[in-house]
This record gives structure tokens, sequence and C-alpha cells, in this order.
């Protein structure tokens, strides 16, 4: 029989208010649900936030990537490297278009892409790296884009964790890859789905609000298609959260940078436990998971199942994506073919974190880890 707990910890919770209620009316009284001004106004001060020239909203961080993919013209026998410790879509996105995902390992520091990693698996058909900021941590940008310059290889950043982060004092999004964000729920801020491509090429911004819209041309009519395209749409609806959650971008970011800074506190002296690594001089993290590595002989299932019987909700954070069971049984991968990437997922953990989260949460969230990982 299941004990009853004092309490509930959320993994994550988006901070929605009166504000997007206010702007979700306004689109339904309007009318236009659908290819409104409300998805042009949000392009445009979704750019401006991050500092990039163009941005066009799609349906998903997943349909971003596909459409940077198509951009960058991986098709059938490409290859394409990117980060095995990621969500799936990192790699998904160069399947869709029949090409054969490559997996670098990471750094075990910052578990972002190893650049020398990725170097060595660089071939004459490599057609594109897509490079992740895990967890909102910045990845190697400068190593990595030199890489792909020399050999004519795309660089694309899979930034849905980073939205805010900043490399080298400037935000992600205004370095010059094209990047893709994400709007999840539990994501800095939310749309509830979307996500936003965000470039430096104009030709590339139109060529992605093509793709996005069944392939109609800017000066097309209605039904007259330029391209084979795809229904990824955002809607109106969804713009107008997403412009209240830009209203407050700094604040929402400033209060998950404090919690954040909370739990480092509470839990640095935890023998054994590893903490998300800290910022340096290179880069600055946007806080979107808090995710922590336990000690190498622990049962993390075992932590799991402690944790949850006190109602403190954790996730597996991450697993690898090239033992996933769809990408063996297609490419054959196997374990041993990225060791620290697949040493670290088996540690890590993702605790309750979210903009809002109290103190005397993280406290009891870090007092019922103390106690799972004493037990």
């Amino acid at each position: 029989m299941r004990v009853a707990v004092s309490r509930t910890v959320s993994l994550s919770s988006p901070w929605l208010d009166e504000r997007e209620e206010e702007l979700v009316t306004e689109v339904l009284r309007s009318g236009r649900l659908s290819l409104g001004p409300t998805i042009d106004r949000f392009e445009e001060e979704f750019a401006d936030a991050v500092g990039a020239p163009y941005a066009a909203a799609v349906s998903s961080g997943t349909a971003g990537l596909h459409l940077l993919c198509i951009a960058a013209g991986v098709g059938p026998g490409d290859e394409v490297v990117t980060s095995p410790y990621s969500f799936v879509a990192s790699a998904n996105c160069a399947i869709y278009e029949g090409a054969t995902p490559v997996f670098a390992d990471v750094d075990r520091r910052t578990l972002n892409l190893d650049p020398a990693a990725v170097e060595a698996v660089l071939t004459t058909r490599t057609k594109a790296v897509v490079a992740v900021d895990i967890y909102g941590y910045p990845c190697e940008l400068d190593e990595l884009r030199s890489l792909c310059e020399v050999r004519g290889v795309t660089l694309i950043e899979d930034a849905c964790e980073a939205l805010g982060a900043r490399y080298k004092g400037r935000l992600i999004g205004s370095l010059g890859p094209s990047a893709v964000f994400a709007f999840y729920p539990n994501k800095q801020i939310t749309t509830g789905e979307g996500g936003m491509v965000t470039t430096h090429s104009e030709e590339e911004w139109r060529l992605v609000r093509s793709l996005r819209n069944q392939g109609r041309a800017d000066s097309g009519g209605w039904l007259e298609h330029a391209r084979l395209g795809f229904n990824y749409r955002l809607d109106d609806i969804r713009a107008a959260i997403g412009l209240g959650q830009l209203e407050r971008l700094e604040e929402i970011l400033s209060h998950r940078h404090e919690v954040a800074m909370r739990y480092r506190s509470m839990l640095a002296d935890v023998d054994g436990l590893e903490l998300p690594c800290a910022d340096d001089a290179e880069h600055e993290r946007s806080w979107f998971v808090y995710v922590v590595a336990l000690p190498p002989t622990t049962d993390r299932e075992a932590v799991i199942a402690q944790l949850d019987a006190r109602g403190v909700q954790t996730a597996r954070y991450l697993p690898c994506i090239h033992l996933q069971p769809y990408m063996q049984q297609r490419f054959g991968f196997r374990v041993g073919l990225c060791p620290v990437a697949e040493e670290m997922s088996s540690r890590t953990l993702a605790l309750p974190f979210h903009a809002r989260l109290g103190e005397d949460d993280q406290t009891y969230v870090a007092e019922a880890l103390r106690d799972a990982l004493a037990a």
C-alpha cells in the first residue's frame, strides 16, 4: 500500500498569468487565429530579444531543426554529426531527410559536444553538424564553426534549451549560425508547443517561412506552392502566449537563476554528487533544468523510487540517443560508441526546477536527496 506523502514537488511548471490570457483573448476576438499579425509581431520581438536579424516561428523545435536540415541540403547518403546526449530530435531531423546520424562523444564537464570528438568523425559525407547547447549551457561554438567552415559543412545550433544563454558575452542567436529555440512548457518561455528558427540570412529566412507553410512562395497565391513543404506553422493563439512570455523574459531568467543558485548552495557539500558546471568567462548558462550526476556507485533507480515516495518528481535526463531501441535497430549502434555520454547518462537525474519553485520546496528536495543517497 502506498504511503501518503506530505507534499508533491513537481518536476516543472510554466509561469503563465493574466497577461497571456489578455493577449490570447485579443486574438480570439480578432478572428485571426492563424497566419495573422500576432505571428509577425512575435517573430520580430523574439528576433530583437536574441539579437538576430530574422526569426521564423514554427510548430516545434523539432520542426525547426528539420527545416534547417532541408535548408542545408541534407539528403540520402549524407551524414549529420550530433550529440548522443540530447533529446532525440537532434538526430531525428537528419533521418527525416534520409541522412545518417553520426554521434560524437561529449565533454564530461559541460555535457556538450567535444570538438575533438566531432573532428574525429567528420568525413567527406558529412553535410551538417547539429551542435546542442545542452541544459542551456553554450556549446564550443567557435571551435565547431571553425571545423565546419574548413570542410564546407553547415553548422546548425540546437538552442532549444538555451534561450537567454551567452557565448563570449553575446546572446545565443546573435552569433551567426542558424539556431532553433523551443517553447515546450518546461522551457524558459512557453507557447504550449512551438519553436523559433533564427538566421542571419534573408534567403534562408524566406525559405523556412515557405517550407513551414506547405511550400507557399512569398509572391504566390493562397493555393500556389513553389516547393514541397510542411504544415509546421505556429498559430496566432500560441504566438500571443509567446508575446506575454517575452514581456517578462528577463524576470523569468532571473528567477530560474536564483533557483539554480539555491540548489548549488544546498547541495554543494553532498559527497560524490556532481552539480551542473558553473559559468566561466566564455559561457553563461540559461537555466533550463537542474540536472545532477549521482555518485558512480549509486543505484539511481533506488534513489528515484525513494524520492518518488516522498512526492519529489524526477526524470532520467538524458538517455543516450544512439541507444534508443529504434536507433539500434535501424543503424546498429551499440554500447561503447560514446563512453562519456553513456556513463553520464546512467548517472544524471533532473530535480524539480522552474522559475517559481519555492525555497521551502527546494529544501525539501535537497533533504530527500540526501536521505536517498545515504540509504
